[in-house]
């Protein structure tokens, strides 16, 4: 679990350094009508991915050896990836309370029981098993990224601006961080995340009207979409084959131990060496999840060094990752997510 703030900044500068230098190349190449801004954007794509990894690292405390250190980090790199980093830890941190207790945790597609899916109506079933389609990963992730931290805000904001007022009517001289505290939001759960959500929306549209007139609307958004829908699918399908794979470890709360959600509901993603380094070794998912503390540039030794501990782990290869999207059921009485077919044939 020791972590290192040489290696956390030199992670840092050798991933958006980078990053902006490409940003300057698919402009160069947008204008210019290059062919190769294609590659330029497939590696911005990447870039964006480990962005979205390293930030992982801040939410668990574990990138720097300082705890204000990782928040500030974490910060920006949610401000390069569109999303508040303070309330997706939290969301992120339940999930790691609650891997394999699908009564509790439905994973990043919301998946539900067999039971609950078989009282779907015909039209019903065919909603949900296309919003859980592969493709549906782009619409969705330029979603996740792009739209949904906006719509939150507007929507809290909804129902903090009433709240405020009422409190400033009722006192004559009520603080603001009264006046903070005392709002209850199904947006935030506290006031510090309600604060992250509205810093992050401010940063991010505003970098959004500065770069659009620097570079033009027309030249940021055909550069930000497609990286932004790509970089996003590509870490929330990696999450997802983590999590929904054959015999994956799916119960519900009366027999649901947290050892045996790291160990049979988390895969082991087996990754060419370079996209491990993009995605910051979060392939050695089972070891994480055992420890969440430990940092990104550990992992791979404290998987070698406990791989006689790990062999039950289920480990997967990319060629397998298709198969697991049709995990999309969770059998509470076999205890695993099952498949739409299975459920037809059983």
């Amino acid at each position: 679990m020791g972590s290192s703030d040489s290696i956390g900044a030199w992670q840092i500068v050798n991933t958006l350094v980078p990053y902006g230098l490409l940003w300057w190349l698919a402009v160069l190449g947008l204008r210019e009508g290059a062919w190769w801004v294609v590659p330029v954007l497939a590696l911005m794509v990447l870039f964006l991915a480990r962005c979205f990894s390293l930030m992982h690292d801040c939410s668990h405390y574990s990138l720097f050896r300082n705890r204000d250190t990782n928040r500030w980090v974490g910060f920006l790199l949610g401000i390069v990836a569109g999303i508040p980093q303070l309330p997706w830890s939290r969301g992120h941190a339940y999930h790691h309370r609650h891997n394999g207790n699908w009564e509790k945790y439905t994973g990043p597609s919301a998946l539900v029981s067999t039971e609950r899916y078989e009282r779907l109506s015909p039209s019903g079933k065919t909603l949900y098993r296309w919003l859980r389609h592969p493709l549906m990963l782009f619409p969705g992730g330029f979603f996740y990224l792009v739209i949904k931290p906006r719509v939150e805000l507007v929507a809290g904001m909804g129902g903090f601006l009433p709240h405020a007022w009422q409190q400033l009517r009722q006192s004559p001289r009520p603080s603001w961080s009264q006046i903070v505290a005392s709002h209850k939001s199904r947006w935030w759960h506290s006031p510090e995340e309600g604060r992250d959500l509205l810093l992050n929306n401010l940063a991010v549209v505003a970098s959004w009207l500065l770069l659009c007139s620097w570079l033009g609307a027309k030249t940021f958004w055909l550069i930000y979409t497609p990286v932004m829908a790509c970089g996003a699918a590509i870490f929330i399908c990696i999450f997802f084959v983590q999590h929904n794979f054959p015999g994956s470890y799916a119960h519900d709360s009366s027999d649901w131990t947290a050892m045996d959600g790291a160990m049979e509901g988390t895969s082991d993603l087996e990754l060419p060496a370079v996209l491990n380094w993009f995605s910051a070794d979060i392939g050695c998912h089972a070891i994480h999840h055992l420890c969440e503390a430990i940092p990104n540039y550990r992992l791979q030794d404290c998987q070698r060094r406990n791989s006689h501990l790990l062999s039950g782990v289920k480990r997967l290869r990319l060629r397998d990752i298709p198969s697991c999207f049709d995990y999309i059921l969770w059998d509470q009485r076999a205890g695993q997510l099952t498949t739409i077919a299975a459920q037809r044939g059983s």
